[in-house]
This record gives structure tokens, C-alpha cells and sequence, in this order.
């Protein structure tokens, strides 16, 4: 095997990622290393590689919806094995002895470590990951459609479930996460409406074909009370919106990892019992969950796939609102 690979390289917040020639990571005690197959491209991968993320590591390469078969192993690991096909999600490890770990939160982890932020990542044809952080990837999707789950799905996973026994969602920003998280809550016997940028159509009939009641311009008031409101877009001014919309004892979860700042909005808005929260990063446990859900359901995953080193159009194109459900990127591809 060459000891060296492809891989885009970010060198530096607001530059384009550069198509390099890198080493070979080498697996340690406790970590196996993968043979990417594909690697989705996350809105979060934008912050990042936008600056709005401000902590990675040095000549990052991003990516944390991963899926690929297990190469090697370092010391000590037993499972995943060589040749299981897995998948690498956002959360890369957590240290286990901080207060939250030690209660089953280990989202909050004090001393987290994430892939594709402040480890390498899954925009190369191979990476390195702790082996306890790999999932099992149910057999029924190919390895395109799987990657969104990594992300998209789990982190629109630990949204839903925030929002409690909620009947009536309104899902505002209808991207990856709202798409897949759309059919789990039908599937729930709950009802959906989608908000979108006004005049996205694209986005609007996404969110009808995979089960929404309604879809409409996110300026536009609701249809119906809703129980909860779910925000995916990093849109801050959305957040009052929700609150408007929402019944006394309603909850609005913000489900991004940045969002622009929340305008100052009047406390009426909040009273009578309503719920503001927002969900951090996710639990292996969250991980375990959606795969057994998207194994019974069967989730239909809507793709754009783009070659590896077309990374910075798969970014353009998410950052333009061009993308409709999912960009991956094809690692593993006959034209690398």
C-alpha cells in the first residue's frame, strides 16, 4: 500500500480547500483505520471551513459523515473488525471522566475531540477514528445514501426527540437533517410543515415528497398551531418566529452548531410556559437509536454526489442554497 493518499486540505478559514498528497495516517491503540467510501458534506463542514467554527486543528482535513470499510487495527481493538463496513460520525471521542460523561451525557463532553474539526476527517481516502465511535450502517443503503445519516439524521434524531411527543412540527431550514428527520416524525403518525427561503421550491416539494403537510416561505405564519418548532436554517431571526408560532407549553430546539444572533424579541413571546432550547453534538447511544429506526424505516435519502476533489463546488454549492437534500462526496471513486 502507498504511504500516502489524497485528500482536501483546508489551510486556513475563508481559503478554498487544496486537492494534496498527504501521508497515510497510521491507526493507535484503540483506533482503526477506514477506507473511505464516500463522506458527506455538512453545513457544519461550511462553518468550519467559513471561520465561524474557530478551533480546528491545523491543516484540517474536514469531514464527519463518513462510511467505509475497516482496513486495519491498532492495539486492543477486537471490534469494529477489517473488512466491516462502518460509519464516523461528528463526535470522535470524549474523555469519560468529566461530569457529564460520567452521567450519560458525554455530548457535553468538557474535552471532546470531533471528526473533520479537531481531528482529521473524512474528505481523504482514508482516515483514523477511535473505534467506539463507529457505527454500524444498516444493510439497506448503500453507502451515498447512508452518509447523511451521520449527521443530517442523527443530530435531526436528537432534535425530534427534544421536542418531546409534540403532534404538530413545524421544521424550519428543509435541507438533509429536515428531509430524513421529516419521514422518522410521519412515520411517528405526527404531522409536518416546512419552512423554507421564500420562492425555494426545490426545497418546498423536497419537503412534500418526503411526507410534509405543508410547505411554505419560513416569513410566513404557520397554518396551524404548532406543538414544537425544529430550526435547522443558522438563522437567528428565526427563533421568534417559532416562538410566535408555537402553543403555551411549546418548545422551539434549534438544531445547528452556529446560528447568526438571536434578535432581541419581547418576553410574551416565551411566556406561558414555552421552551427555547438547542441540541449540542450527540450520544453514541443517539447514534445506536437512528440505525435501528432508519433499519425499520425505510428512509428515502435524497443525494447530489460530487468527486472528492470537487469539494469547494460541493461547498459553493450548499453555501448558494443549491443543493437539494444531501451533497456527498464519491471517495472512492474510478476517476481519482
Amino acid at each position: 500500500m502507498s504511504e500516502s493518499m489524497q485528500a482536501m486540505v483546508m489551510e486556513g478559514a475563508g481559503k478554498p480547500l487544496s486537492w494534496r498528497e498527504v501521508p497515510l495516517p497510521a491507526p493507535g491503540p484503540g483506533e482503526v483505520r477506514i477506507a473511505v467510501s464516500v463522506c458527506g458534506v455538512c453545513r457544519t463542514d461550511l462553518h468550519i471551513v467559513d471561520g465561524e467554527l474557530t478551533a480546528p486543528k491545523p491543516s484540517l482535513i474536514p469531514g464527519h459523515e463518513i462510511v467505509g470499510i475497516v482496513e486495519s487495527c491498532g492495539e486492543g481493538v477486537t471490534t469494529p473488525a477489517p473488512g466491516e463496513r462502518v460509519g464516523v460520525p461528528w463526535l470522535g471521542w470524549t474523555c469519560g471522566v468529566c461530569p457529564y460523561c460520567l452521567h450519560g451525557r458525554e455530548n457535553l463532553c468538557d474535552h471532546p475531540a470531533f471528526t473533520g474539526y479537531t481531528r482529521d476527517g473524512g474528505y481523504a481516502q482514508y482516515v483514523v477514528c477511535d473505534a467506539r465511535y463507529c457505527l454500524p450502517i444498516p444493510a439497506r443503503y448503500d453507502d451515498a445514501h447512508a452518509a447523511p445519516l451521520l449527521c443530517a439524521g442523527l443530530i435531526g434524531y436528537r432534535t425530534l426527540r427534544m421536542a418531546g411527543n409534540a403532534r404538530r412540527i413545524g421544521i424550519y431550514g428543509f435541507g438533509a437533517a429536515a428531509h430524513l428527520i421529516t419521514q422518522i416524525a410521519v412515520a411517528e403518525q405526527r404531522e409536518v410543515f416546512a419552512f423554507t427561503r421564500a420562492g425555494d421550491t426545490a426545497a418546498q416539494q423536497l419537503a412534500l415528497d418526503t411526507g410534509a403537510s405543508w410547505a411554505g416561505a419560513s416569513d410566513a405564519p404557520a397554518p396551524e398551531p404548532l406543538d414544537a418548532a425544529l430550526i435547522f436554517a443558522p438563522i437567528g431571526a428565526l427563533v421568534p418566529q417559532a416562538l410566535q408560532a408555537v402553543v403555551k407549553g411549546g418548545s422551539v430546539v434549534c438544531g445547528g452548531i452556529h446560528m447568526s444572533d438571536i434578535p432581541a424579541f419581547p418576553y410574551r413571546l416565551l411566556w406561558e410556559e414555552r421552551k427555547l432550547v438547542s441540541v449540542a453534538n450527540l450520544t453514541r447511544a443517539d447514534g445506536l437509536a437512528l440505525m435501528r429506526i432508519a433499519a425499520e424505516v425505510p428512509l428515502q435519502v435524497h443525494v447530489t454526489p460530487y468527486r472528492l476533489q470537487d469539494a469547494n463546488t460541493a461547498l459553493e454549492d450548499l453555501r448558494a442554497g443549491r443543493v437539494a437534500g444531501a451533497a456527498v462526496l464519491q471517495v472512492a471513486s474510478k476517476d481519482l
